[in-house]
């Protein structure tokens, strides 16, 4: 336990340091991606549910946001929060719909509702059609806080994330995330108990809507845009290729997965559709080399060496030089 404190001081201390090396805006999209993957890693590593669908709570939580914050003149930290009721609010509908079905079923079902909110997106007045949202204002945070220098941005976006994660942490080591652990490994075994499953998934698939919710919009202020881009399909693919390639039901593997991602996205630009091939091959190699993903993998080797360090020797061994001497 103290080996992982002094591992989480340390990724806080890097987290602090970073601006002063890193540009921001870089960095603020890492962390509004991790924040996104990481509320899909809930319900995909903790509850056992593949969701195809959570681009249309990222987007939609991003489009609220910036029509409140545009057109409406609210303060970022309302217009973040009104995104983030909103995403939830979709997630109770679309969940209500998508649990009573289960494995690739549950997926269609929330990629077509997800595509179902894409064309309203296309479609409604106030989002700007293919245009988008543009030119969101950043008004002071809280009515003190100066949001329009991106190093100071930064220090507010990394708040919000690390407040999102722990809540993400306080949900699975709670009895509730004991619960949904049980529900994902043996179902029948939690309904003979006598768990309402039904309801377990639905609140744990609001509270990952609303945290995608909260990285949607916040993604929005960082970039001053809210676009089609992020209620699109591919968007909730970004996300499953994330935890796949950081680990599945691990806390800090969404992290690194948004980290590998989003930096190819950004240094690899230049080769244009070559990154999607890129991505692609970076998948193939982590699920063939690394089955439990960057982190899964190494939490697993740790594991290997305590448990190897924790055996007592064989009693029936040969004796060293040493032994006999004494």
């Amino acid at each position: 336990m103290t080996i992982k404190r002094l591992g989480v001081a340390a990724l806080l201390v890097l987290a602090l340091a970073a601006p002063a090396f890193i540009y921001p805006v870089f960095l603020m999209k890492v962390l509004c991606f991790a924040l996104f993957a990481s509320a899909f890693n809930l319900l995909l590593g903790f509850v056992g549910l593949l969701s195809f669908g959570h681009a249309a709570f990222f987007g939609s939580a991003a489009y609220i946001t910036a029509h409140t914050v545009k057109v409406w003149g609210w303060s970022p930290e309302i217009g973040i929060l009104a995104g983030v009721a909103v995403a939830a609010a979709l997630g109770a509908v679309v969940g209500s719909l998508a649990i009573r079905r289960q494995g690739i079923y549950f997926a269609m079902i929330t990629l077509a509702l997800a595509q179902m909110v894409y064309f309203f997106a296309l479609q409604a007045p106030f989002t700007g059609g293919e245009d988008g949202i543009q030119g969101v204002p950043r008004r002071p945070f809280f009515g003190i806080i100066d949001i329009t220098d991106d190093t100071t941005f930064y220090y507010v976006v990394l708040a919000i994330v690390v407040a999102g994660l722990l809540l993400i942490y306080r949900t699975v080591h709670s009895p509730f995330g004991q619960i949904l652990k049980a529900i994902r490994e043996n179902e029948p075994r939690a309904i003979s108990l006598g768990y309402d499953v039904d309801r377990y998934k639905l609140l744990a698939f609001v509270i990952s809507a609303a945290l995608v919710g909260l990285a949607g919009g916040t993604k929005t202020l960082v970039f001053q845009l809210a676009s089609l881009t992020d209620i699109q399909w591919q968007m909730s693919g970004e996300a499953v290729l994330m935890t796949l390639i950081g680990g599945v039901g691990t806390i800090f593997g969404p992290l690194v997965g948004a980290a590998v991602v989003v930096s190819m996205q950004n240094y690899l630009a230049q080769t244009g559709e070559w990154v999607l091939v890129i991505q692609g091959a970076v998948f193939v190699v982590v699920v063939l080399a690394f089955r439990r993903g960057i982190v899964g993998e190494i939490a697993a080797w740790s594991a290997r060496r305590r448990r190897a360090a924790a055996e007592p020797a064989d009693p029936h061994a040969a004796p060293t030089e040493e032994t006999a001497r004494a």
